[in-house]
């Protein structure tokens, strides 16, 4: 069985319909872009950046949160299409064809990985005019966005697996998921915070993903975060756990199982 038509087959089918629906085509990217905006706007004179961020105004310190927040929401929103899917009876239909099971998974994971990069690099095309990037800089950061975009889009997929309706799909994403983006260092600095809110930002896997893209778009070390190494240790680790999941919560089992 070729394991790679399936994954391509479901992938495309994702950015098939993600482009039809023009709406989400705008509102996945001028959402962010809009809080980019107001956020600097409204925050810049009032914003007092730690001594390791000296020198730089809000809007700047903000740019990595809004990428990471834009593979967030595309890459989650994108996991919707499993509960939409299961309605209308294509999911039911991909599970019971003669395909790996573990393909399906790929190949759902991928699509919404590849949504949440195309969105991502037009906003980080924007930070040729914020940041100082080089050609290597660039392209460092698209890696670890798109190491950030495989993990959440594994991690929508273990939400919307067991989702019957798209509105609890909506209360997770309410009370989980945007407050792990809020406590990723993406709003303010982890410098200053309460001990117990340190603690829940250490344990945050999306801190880690933020420091990186950080540390990368910055092109320096900084002080007060995990180092540039630690933090993609730990965002592969935690692909590797979210894609795991995803496997096991659909029926994969072993590769043995694996047709």
């Amino acid at each position: 069985m070729n394991h790679f038509l399936p994954i391509y087959t479901l992938a495309k089918r994702e950015l098939v319909r993600f482009f039809r629906q023009r709406n989400r085509v705008v509102g996945a990217l001028m959402q962010p872009l809009i809080f980019w905006i107001l956020f600097g706007a409204a925050f810049t004179t009032t914003f007092v950046p730690p001594a390791a961020y000296q020198g730089m105004n809000y809007r700047e310190y903000f740019f990595p949160g809004t990428i990471v927040m834009i593979l967030l929401f595309t890459a989650i929103f994108s996991t919707i299409s499993i509960i939409e899917d299961r309605k209308e009876g294509f999911l039911q239909s991909v599970l019971v064809a003669p395909i790996p099971r573990l393909s399906m998974v790929a190949g759902k994971i991928l699509g919404g990985t590849l949504l949440a990069m195309i969105q991502g690099v037009l906003f980080l095309l924007l930070g040729l005019f914020v940041l100082p990037m080089t050609p290597a800089i660039f392209a460092t950061a698209l890696v670890v966005m798109f190491v950030i975009a495989f993990s959440l889009t594994a991690l929508g997929f273990v939400i919307a697996w067991r989702m019957d309706s798209t509105q609890g799909f909506h209360a997770i994403m309410s009370v989980f998921l945007l407050p792990m983006w809020m406590l990723s260092g993406s709003l303010f600095p982890p410098d200053g915070v309460p001990a117990w809110l340190g603690w829940v930002m250490k344990l945050n896997p999306l801190s880690y993903g933020l420091a990186a893209m950080r540390q990368i778009l910055y092109g320096r070390t900084i002080e007060g975060l995990p180092g540039l190494t630690l933090s993609l240790v730990v965002m592969g680790l935690f692909a590797v756990v979210t894609v795991i999941a995803a496997a096991a919560i659909s029926g994969t089992r072993t590769t043995g199982d694996l047709h």
